[in-house]
């Protein structure tokens, strides 16, 4: 039984740009949390064992600190973090409320520019309900197509 969540598009920014709006804090703070929420803190190490820690703020003052693991980093080709661990892949405790994932990013070349893949894996069928019901397939969508006009006003 698969407790997946999934995003599949073609989108118009290369391969790097992709991974590296994933990696590099300055560019994520930028795109990562579909507005009017915003991504005000980051600390990435993309190295397995790394740290992928964002701090994600509501409009009414809601904050939303989430510290996960790195699992994967491979430059332009895929991007891959839990939040069932820490960093050093040290076990972690949820807390009230947290439901596990582990979030993997599959980039890959497309006539059109790119083609992103991303599967969320969650631990329970209840823990995927409710990142469904927190709107994973529109918040996901909004935030990359954030990243995409970010990447495409990077360009100049």
């Amino acid at each position: 039984m698969s407790f997946d969540l999934r995003i599949d598009r073609v989108v118009p920014v290369t391969l790097d740009e992709l991974y590296w709006a994933y990696v590099r804090p300055e560019l994520l703070t930028r795109w990562f949390t579909p507005a009017p929420w915003r991504t005000t803190e980051a600390d990435i190490d993309p190295v397995p064992g790394g740290i992928f820690r964002t701090v994600m703020c509501g409009p009414d003052g809601e904050r939303n600190e989430g510290v996960g693991c790195i699992l994967d980093a491979v430059p332009a080709k895929r991007f891959a973090w839990t939040n069932l661990m820490g960093p050093g892949f040290e076990p972690k405790v949820l807390g009230e409320g947290d439901f596990g994932f582990t979030v993997v990013i599959d980039f890959e070349p497309a006539s059109e520019g790119a083609r992103f893949r991303a599967e969320v894996r969650h631990l329970t069928e209840a823990d995927k309900r409710t990142h469904e019901e927190m709107g994973f397939e529109t918040g996901w969508n909004v935030a990359l197509d954030q990243l995409i006009d970010l990447m495409i006003g990077e360009r100049g």
